[in-house]
């Protein structure tokens, strides 16, 4: 499985309002693996950065001055993400704002929903850990993944930020090489097996007793309530 996860940055809140893109980052898993085959750009919007969204990202009128427009990179963005299932926490904030600079490029230009699938793990962390904070920033300190050069929002940052949370909540933490070669991205691969003696003895099955039985179903009862009935063992 091809996956992309994607985050922007923005010159303000609502594309409505005229706002655009202005930074777009995209971290590539191949079979939950890095590749180092990213995605990174900052755009020219034709319109100043609001003064709440330059605090969160910190850039500037004057550095992107010089950098493309959308419509110069948008054959790029869309042959890499093209397929792919996106991975973007609060996606409808992102997803909208893509298929606004789309529908801006080309009136005839796809949607982000008609190129792929996306998945919101913001959603996804919210069954995961209901009731909690689950912020990119709460995340990465659940899961112990070092977010210290996050001083300020960076869409390739965080895109590789998010990676790290997804791969932990769906299946153990794996340490992401954005450059896909290096040492971390060469143990995220890495397994040890050890394989047991064909002669060895049967094990042993204990099954469990009445009072066991009844307090895993009050035990699953409980997490269906605390996740809205969304508990997979009782509802597969």
């Amino acid at each position: 499985m091809r996956q992309i996860v994607l985050d922007t940055e923005t010159t303000g809140l609502e594309p409505s309002e005229g706002h655009r893109v202005i930074e777009i980052g995209g971290v590539e898993l191949v079979e939950r693996r890095p590749t180092g085959n990213n995605f990174h750009r900052y755009l020219r919007p034709d319109r100043d950065v609001e003064q709440g969204a330059l605090d969160v990202h910190g850039i500037t009128n004057d550095f992107l001055r010089d950098q493309p427009r959308f419509g110069d990179i948008a054959e790029e963005f869309l042959a890499f993400i093209r397929g792919a299932e996106l991975i973007i926490h609060n996606a409808p904030f992102d997803v909208g704002f893509l298929d606004h600079e789309l529908k801006q490029w080309r009136a005839e230009a796809p949607r982000i929903a008609d190129l792929c699938p996306v998945v919101d793990s913001l959603i996804l962390a919210r069954r995961r850990h209901p009731g909690q904070r689950n912020s990119l920033d709460a995340l990465c300190k659940r899961y112990e993944i070092d977010s210290t050069r996050r001083d300020l929002h960076g869409a390739l940052l965080d895109a590789g930020l998010l990676a790290q949370v997804y791969l932990a909540m769906t299946g153990g933490q794996v340490k992401l090489a954005l450059g896909g070669q290096g040492e971390a991205g060469q143990e995220a691969g890495r397994q040890t097996f050890r394989r047991l003696p064909a002669n060895r003895p049967p094990l042993r099955v204990v099954r469990a007793n009445d009072e066991e039985l009844q307090a895993h179903q009050q035990r699953l009862a409980a997490i269906d309530k605390a996740s809205e009935g969304r508990c997979v063992w009782l509802h597969p």
